[in-house]
This record gives structure tokens, C-alpha cells and sequence, in this order.
């Protein structure tokens, strides 16, 4: 069974000309079609803390659902964290991931189902602060480890770490393969591998690669991530 994943920093859906433009991060979605989505910064920051993507407009324009995380009403994740699956791929559980934060940082969970065969998933934006981000990972871990049924796991998002192998890096020992889909920030001159997928042992890869289309090295200051991974068969 071949699953697809995606994770993409969409700056509040404003774009490097300064517009934000909801439709064109919907259209970049459309691009990837991957089955699953983590997206960061997905919600504006303040006030209502409103999605930057109109929740009717991802219903009716992708073949994309919202996992229900948010606490506000108007919000489409938690802390700007948020998880789009393909319809038809069933939600067991969600929950937010506890952070150790000093700034609105966050990580999500969803334990999903596809043609009867489980797996887990988590979003994550980490700290720009290196000691930060390696508490984050720890708790990200612990958390996934405390959830009681060991399940495929996928950890992906932007962990803002420069360094290609070290920072947090080191705390994701064997089994956990970081894989290197490529640089992904800035859009436009892409210099650094800031946007990351992490899975474990039981997935085969099947290919990994940034996403940039025109609409994409516009659309935010990052370009998505996407993984083409592959389950046996029971």
C-alpha cells in the first residue's frame, strides 16, 4: 500500500509579492495531491485566530478534509499547526502534542486508517532556538510513545534546523529515518532543508522531492516536502 505525504509552512497563505491569497495555496495542494498534508502556519496569529484557508473553500475546491484539532471556532489547527487527509481515509483519533515552548510553536496528532490498515501521523513547527527544538523532538517522541498502539508513524513539518545531520537530528536514533526531500526555504533560492519527514522502521521509500512549480515558489516563503512511502501487506 503506497501513501503519499506532504508538508508545507504556508506562511498564513501570504506569498513573497505580499498578498495573501488562500486560492493559490489551495491550487499548490492540488499540485501535490499527496494523500496526506501537514501544514504550519496555517492560522493568523492574532485575534480570532482565523484559518488562512477559508474551511468551505478546502471542503469544496480539494479533495481534502480538516482533522478536527483546533479550539477556536474560526481556527483550522492548533497553534497554526493543521492536517489535511484525503476523503475516504478514515480519522481513529486526533489530538495536540504538549510543546515545551517559549513562543507559539506546536504539534499535532492523527491516528488515521486506510483500507483497514492503521498509521499514525504528526505535524510539528519547532523552535528557532537549537536547545528548544531538541526538548520539542523529545516530547514529540515521548508522545508518540505513550500513545499505546505502536502504529507506521510519519513525523514531518518545519523543524527550522539548518544543520543537515546534527541540532535535533541526533535525537531521532534508529529505527526513525530522517529523510532529505531536498532545500526547501527561501521559495525562491532554496538554500536550506528546513522542512523535514521523519518516518519509522516499517515504512519503504519510495521517493522523496520539494515541490516547486511557479505558483510554489511564490505562494510562501517555504516550497512543500512530499515523501511517496509504501507499507507491506499484512
Amino acid at each position: 500500500m503506497q501513501i503519499t505525504f506532504a508538508s508545507y509552512n504556508i506562511r498564513k497563505a501570504v506569498g513573497l509579492d505580499r498578498r495573501r491569497d488562500p486560492e493559490r495555496i489551495l491550487s499548490v495542494l492540488r499540485e501535490i495531491d499527496a494523500d496526506v498534508v501537514a501544514l504550519q502556519e496555517a492560522d493568523r496569529r492574532f485575534g480570532r485566530r482565523m484559518s488562512a484557508l477559508p474551511l468551505d473553500a478546502i471542503h469544496t475546491s480539494t479533495d481534502y478534509v480538516p482533522v478536527p484539532l483546533s479550539m477556536k471556532p474560526d481556527s483550522l489547527g492548533w497553534h497554526g499547526n493543521a492536517l489535511l487527509v484525503r476523503k475516504g481515509i478514515e480519522l481513529l483519533d486526533a489530538a495536540p502534542v504538549p510543546l515545551p515552548v517559549l513562543e507559539p510553536r506546536g504539534a499535532v496528532r492523527a491516528d488515521l486508517a486506510l483500507d483497514g490498515t492503521r498509521f499514525r501521523v504528526v505535524g510539528m513547527h519547532l523552535d528557532l532556538s537549537g536547545l528548544r527544538r531538541r526538548l520539542q523532538v523529545r516530547s514529540v517522541l515521548s508522545h508518540v510513545e505513550d500513545c499505546g498502539q505502536p502504529m507506521p508513524t510519519v513525523l514531518m513539518g518545519d523543524l527550522n534546523e539548518w544543520s543537515a545531520h546534527g541540532g535535533c537530528f541526533r535525537e531521532f536514533q534508529a529505527p526513525w529515518q530522517v529523510l532529505s526531500s531536498g532545500r526547501s526555504f527561501p521559495s525562491r533560492r532554496p538554500l536550506a532543508l528546513l522542512d523535514r519527514i521523519i518516518v519509522s522502521e516499517q515504512w519503504a521509500v519510495r521517493g522523496t522531492k520539494v515541490h516547486h512549480s511557479p505558483l510554489s515558489a511564490i505562494g510562501s516563503d517555504h516550497l512543500p516536502v512530499f515523501a511517496a512511502l509504501e507499507l507491506p501487506k499484512k
